[in-house]
């Protein structure tokens, strides 16, 4: 899909469109959907959450099926510990808290780690679930093996001195404890995130403090892309994760193609995934699987830019304990070229501005696919990840500066594309000065108005657009109503408005 000719609009006028058609369809939505209650077929738990009712709790966790598996209070000490033994390749932070308190522990992996470069993130997360505690073993594996095999391993070593690996082994510490599927409020955290299609969990006084603490993170760190770790089946799960109906169908995102590759990747990688005879090259759309609601994988990709794949890795929910290292070695490759990834493929570069010689936080379009990315604030870097074997036009913007494009034929290998921006200055009938942020700042004292206070008179124009609206419908209604109190009257022509 091309971009959008609205984009090119004067925001007021692009406001005032939308609000034209909010007006024109609120009826038939509100009967539609009844409101802004859940969609047809679709329950509500008791904390306004959508649930799918299809991976429901273990019926029992038995001491037998725990046996062998790291307790919360281990987990943290394994944690502490590699931070002790692998402390040339890693940093110890905690993202925040659970409902009972426990610290959500979480692990980076670079050789300089803690430290901002112009390098693509990636994010594992497991135990999204409380009764799918795979992930945090599996991914004390993946720590355990980067540490011992960097600078020995050419792919360990690629991943340590590339990217910035970051590792949340448990977001859900409670639920683990209580060998359910929910945290301590029993709310399931993969429907807690704010959805695209439905409000239910928009207000953040009743977000759950695991997903404020993961919402926290995507805006502190600048996530190329991610992946969280399920069981309960055996394939890659891509976005959207529900329709805009509500209906069982494939519905796709703008990046579907890149999408696809991702999953691909890892199923491919796997010991079996791919052979998958329910789920074709081991890979699913996940509205076409089961729609969800106020999942994360949507969240990331809508809000952070970052590319998310949900990946369920055990066909059993809580398998016995002696099994975990066969999961490990059947999913090691398809966890390390997934990271790696980050760095083979894709279009990578930084964005400067003309004038400074400056990096700027700029944002990236790729023609045909309506979605951007934005390049980091400390760096100007960015990370996109395309499907390879075509060629796309690449376009770099940001206010104040003229826009750039170009187009790149994207091969099995990474391309490096850096941006130039010349600064806009018909923007401001003088040339803009920039500083590191890439904020305009002019110090002539002249007819040009500082920043805030063009958005000043930008928000008052749209206030008398709107209010001007709001009097033409009120008008229309009146003489509708006229009309209809005097239908034998002579006719009146429309005046075109």
């Amino acid at each position: 899909m091309a971009i959008s000719p609205l984009r090119s609009l004067p925001l007021p006028l692009l406001l005032l469109l939308l609000l034209l058609r909010a007006f024109a369809s609120l009826p038939t939505q509100a009967a539609a959907r009844g409101g802004l209650g859940p969609p047809p077929g679709i329950a509500v738990d008791k904390h306004g959450a959508f649930s799918r009712g299809l991976l429901q709790d273990q019926p029992e966790i038995t001491e037998e099926m725990v046996r062998g598996y790291m307790s919360n209070a281990e987990l943290e000490g394994a944690i502490q510990d590699f931070g002790r033994r692998c402390a040339n390749v890693s940093r110890i932070y905690s993202i925040g808290k659970s409902v009972n308190g426990s610290p959500l522990w979480a692990i980076e992996i670079s050789d300089k780690p803690g430290l901002k470069e112009a390098e693509p993130a990636f994010k594992f997360i497991g135990n999204v679930h409380g009764d799918e505690p795979v992930g945090r073993e599996v991914l004390m594996q993946l720590a355990y093996w980067l540490c011992d095999n960097y600078l020995k391993d050419p792919l360990a070593t690629l991943i340590v001195e590339n990217t910035h690996l970051h590792i949340l082994p448990s977001m859900n510490p409670d639920g683990f404890a209580l060998r359910r599927r929910g945290n301590a409020n029993n709310v399931d955290l993969n429907r807690d995130f704010p959805d695209q299609f439905f409000p239910n969990n928009d207000d953040i006084k009743q977000r759950q403090p695991e997903t404020r603490a993961i919402m926290n993170w995507i805006k502190q760190e600048h996530f190329t892309a991610s992946a969280s770790l399920h069981g309960g089946a055996l394939v890659a799960n891509y976005p959207w994760d529900g329709s805009r109906d509500t209906r069982k169908q494939y519905y796709g995102c703008p990046d579907d193609k890149a999408f696809r590759y991702m999953a691909s990747m890892y199923s491919q990688s796997h010991y079996n995934m791919s052979l998958s005879k329910e789920f074709e090259g081991g890979i699913t759309n996940g509205a076409l699987w089961y729609p969800i609601y106020g999942g994360m994988q949507d969240w990331n990709y809508i809000h952070g830019g970052c590319f998310e794949l949900t990946l369920e890795i055990s066909d059993v929910k809580w398998p016995k304990a002696s099994e975990l290292l066969v999961i490990w070695k059947q999913n090691k490759m398809s966890m390390l070229n997934l990271v790696a990834s980050l760095v083979k493929t894709g279009v990578h570069g930084r964005i400067f501005a003309a004038d400074t010689g400056r990096p700027i936080p700029g944002s990236l379009m790729v023609k045909g696919i309506d979605s951007k990315i934005n390049a980091s604030g400390t760096f100007g870097d960015y990370h996109r990840i395309l499907a390879p074997g075509q060629s796309y036009e690449v376009v770099a913007s940001m206010e104040g500066f003229k826009p750039k494009r170009t187009r790149v034929m994207l091969g099995r290998e990474a391309t490096n594309l850096d941006f130039i921006l010349d600064p806009d200055g018909a923007l401001r009938g003088t040339k803009p000065l920039r500083n590191d942020c890439g904020c305009s700042c002019n110090d002539d004292g002249g007819s040009n108005k500082p920043f805030l206070l063009r958005e000043a008179y930008l928000w008052l124009y749209l206030l008398v657009l709107f209010f001007l609206l709001a009097l033409y419908l009120l008008l229309r209604r009146r003489m509708a109503s006229r009309l209809a109190a005097h239908r034998h009257s002579p006719p009146k022509r429309t005046v075109a408005v």
